[in-house]
């Protein structure tokens, strides 16, 4: 589990590009495994060698100034309930603003470390003119330029000092997190479960407060599970939810095994939950998609469950190997399956291949069908094994990485699939040199 790092400040201060900046440089390192980035707000960076979970406050807010206004106070405060770290930018060429002042009272009765980061200092008379934000009481600040990256290092330095020690990512008990978008039906789905009103159900979207573990036993098989309705709100509930429900999903999702996500079959698997999906992929958690609420869904003859599954394999390529409940919270309809499932999903994403087993089953199969002649070199992949991750990520060795493509890696995912069962799991395929 990394720690988790809020980048708040008022819009136009250049919060983006420095979360791109930082997101990037290591992307392009750990992306080259296929798939895209499908969320701009939310990534993950490395500075000497400490991991953390980056969240882009200001890509989720529209709309005019004043609607910011409020806006922006709000999350700051869920930025200061969720991160354990957050740095405030703020910009040298506009100088102190009121909105600047305001963020900066919320974030002095912080407890957390907060870092005041001014932007666009690119030359040495700004970097005498940012001396005035000493005004906004937070104590020392961090000069930089996020577009050309002077002085992040120094920032990043301070900032990986104060992150909490990673946590052992085996804990003592599996953890399950349900998931999902708010009012997507996830309390009544671990009522359900539990069989006792834990969990106050009721129909304002965002009324469970902190996610909740739930110690669970069933089919001789204990567990955590992780409700994560939890959208802490502060004031009257509003439509901009995906915010919330985006953070709030992040530290699930990287508490987690499994996540099992959760929607509304009448509203669809739209791009929120999509985020959601793509969040726990990339996390490596194992994930059981749950179609909740299929009882009210009025046209089942145009709707069937097969076309409906057809749809969100789409929408999920190329990680397709997923299980896709159709369940209702309500009726209890398939609730113990999608438990069942979970476990077994957890089961293939702790599973351990002997090297021998997976180099006698994988190697036929690359001989009959070798990677594509690229600028006429031959690649030769001698060996192959798993490396000891919580999760399945396994390197080929072969005489030159550089030349596999995508698709043949996909050809590979797709074999250790057909040969092991992975469902429900990410797997990571790494080419090595020999």
């Amino acid at each position: 589990m990394g720690a988790i790092v809020a980048i708040v400040g008022r819009p136009n201060v250049g919060k983006s590009t420095f979360f791109n900046r930082l997101i990037q440089r290591r992307e392009a390192i750990v992306d080259a495994v296929s798939g895209v980035t499908r969320d701009r707000h939310y990534g993950k960076s490395d500075w000497n060698g400490k991991e953390f979970s980056l969240i882009d406050t200001g890509g989720y807010v529209l709309g005019s100034d004043d609607v910011f206004e409020q806006e922006i106070d709000r999350q700051v405060e869920l930025a200061i309930d969720e991160a354990d770290a957050i740095i405030f930018m703020v910009d040298v060429e506009t100088g102190v603003t009121g909105m600047d002042e305001d963020v900066a009272k919320l974030l002095r009765r912080v407890e957390k470390p907060v870092f005041l980061a001014i932007n666009k200092v690119d030359n040495a008379q700004r970097a005498e003119d940012a001396v005035e934000f000493y005004a906004l009481g937070l104590g020392e600040y961090y000069t930089l330029s996020s577009i050309n990256g002077s002085g992040t290092g120094e920032l990043l330095d301070a900032l990986v000092e104060v992150l909490p020690e990673k946590d052992d990512e085996e804990a003592d008990l599996p953890r399950f997190a349900v998931v999902g978008r708010p009012n997507a039906g996830k309390s009544s789905f671990i009522n359900a479960l539990i069989g006792e009103d834990r969990y106050i159900v009721t129909d304002i979207a965002g009324t469970t407060r902190d996610s909740i573990d739930t110690k669970y036993n069933r089919f001789g098989f204990e567990f955590n599970l992780v409700d994560t309705a939890g959208i802490r709100r502060k004031r009257k509930v509003k439509e901009d939810l995906e915010f919330y429900s985006v953070m709030r999903s992040v530290r699930a999702i990287e508490h987690s095994d499994v996540c099992l996500l959760l929607f509304d079959a009448t509203r669809g698997f739209d791009g929120q939950v999509e985020n959601i999906f793509w969040l726990a992929q990339r996390n490596n958690k194992g994930v059981v998609i749950l179609v909740n609420k299929w009882d009210l869904v009025e046209d089942k003859e145009t709707n069937t469950v097969k076309q409906y599954t057809k749809q969100i394999k789409k929408a999920i390529e190329p990680f397709v190997d997923v299980p896709i409940i159709f369940i209702s919270a309500l009726t209890k309809q398939r609730i113990y399956k999608a438990i069942e499932t979970a476990v077994d999903v957890y089961k293939n994403r702790s599973k351990k291949i002997k090297t021998r087993q997976l180099n006698d089953v994988m190697l036929p199969i690359i001989e009959r069908t070798p990677p594509p002649a690229y600028k006429d070199k031959y690649v030769k992949i001698k060996f192959i094994t798993q490396l000891p991750t919580p999760y399945p990520q396994f390197a080929f060795f072969c005489n030159l990485p550089q030349y596999i493509r995508d698709p043949y890696r996909r050809f590979l995912e797709n074999k250790l699939r057909e040969n092991f069962d992975f469902t429900g799991v990410p797997v990571s395929i790494f080419m090595r040199k020999k």
